[in-house]
C-alpha cells in the first residue's frame, strides 16, 4: 500500500507570517526520505496555504509522484496543464469550509466533471476524483472517465468508535465495487496514527493520503520519522487485510 503525504499543513504555518519557512518543497523532500510515496497538495481558490509558486516548485523537485488535489474550474485545470502533475485529484471546494467536507458529487455534475476529466487525461495527467463510500459515485466516476477514486474516509474519521466499524464497512464495500468496475481504489480524509488500521487492511485499496496527523505529530518528531511512523503502522496493519472479491 502507497503512502501520499499531503504538506499543505505546512504552507498554512508559513502562511500564517507571510514568511518563507517552513518550505513546503522542503518538507517534501524530508517526507520522500522518511519513505513517502507521494506527495499531494491541494491549491485552493483562495491560496490560503500552497501558492502556485509551490506547486511549480514541488513539480521540480519531488522524485516519487506529486498529486494536485484542485477544483475542477477552468482556472485549476490551466494551472495542471501546465505544470503536469502526476496525478490530478478533483476535489469539492467552499470559500467557507476549513478543510474539504466531502466528497465531490460526481452524479450529479457528471458532464461537466467528465468534460474536465477528458481534458486533464488529454494532457497525460491520471485523474482520480475524491468520492463519498458510495456505489452511484463509483459509477458516476467511471462514467466520467476517472481513473481511480479517493474514497473519503471523512465520516469513518469523525465517527463514534460504536459507528466506526459500519463506517469502515462503507469504505470497503466502495473499495470492492470501485475495483470491480476497473478504477484503482484510494483512501484519505482525516485519517491518524490510532485509526489508520482498519483502514489499512481494507484489501481492495492501494494507497492512503493522509496530512494533518503527520505533520501535527512532525512538531514533536521531526517530519521524517513522523512519516516513517506512519508507513510503519501501515505495513503492520497490512500484513492481515479484510478480504477482497478481487484479485490484487
Amino acid at each position: 500500500m502507497r503512502l501520499g503525504v499531503n504538506v499543505d499543513h505546512v504552507a498554512t504555518l508559513r502562511q500564517a507570517r507571510r514568511a518563507r519557512q517552513p518550505d513546503p518543497a522542503a518538507a517534501a523532500l524530508l517526507c520522500e526520505a522518511g519513505g513517502a510515496d507521494q506527495i499531494t497538495v491541494h491549491l485552493r481558490e483562495d491560496r490560503r496555504h500552497i501558492q502556485d509558486r509551490d506547486v511549480r516548485v514541488l513539480r521540480e523537485v519531488v522524485r516519487t509522484r506529486l498529486n494536485l488535489e484542485m477544483a475542477a474550474t477552468d482556472e485549476m485545470v490551466r494551472i495542471a496543464l501546465e505544470v503536469r502533475p502526476d496525478t490530478c485529484t478533483l476535489v469539492p471546494e467552499k470559500r467557507e469550509e476549513l478543510t474539504t467536507e466531502g466528497g465531490l458529487d460526481v452524479a450529479g455534475h457528471l458532464e461537466s466533471v467528465r468534460g474536465v476529466v477528458a481534458r486533464l487525461r488529454d494532457g497525460g495527467i491520471r485523474v482520480s476524483l475524491f468520492i463519498d463510500p458510495e456505489r452511484n459515485q463509483v459509477d458516476a466516476s467511471r462514467s466520467a472517465g476517472g481513473e481511480a477514486v479517493e474514497i473519503t474516509t471523512g465520516a469513518y474519521s469523525e465517527a463514534s468508535p460504536a459507528e466506526a466499524s459500519a463506517e469502515c464497512e462503507r469504505v470497503r464495500r466502495a473499495a470492492e465495487w470501485a475495483r470491480g468496475e476497473g478504477l484503482e481504489a484510494l483512501a484519505g480524509h482525516g485519517l491518524d496514527y490510532s485509526n489508520v488500521g482498519p483502514i489499512a487492511r481494507i484489501a481492495a485499496l492501494t494507497e492512503l493520503n493522509i496530512g494533518h496527523a503527520i505533520v501535527a505529530h512532525s512538531v514533536s518528531v521531526g517530519i521524517v520519522e513522523a512519516v516513517r511512523e506512519m508507513a510503519r503502522r501501515i505495513r503492520h496493519h497490512r500484513g492481515s487485510v479484510f478480504p477482497s472479491a478481487f484479485p490484487r
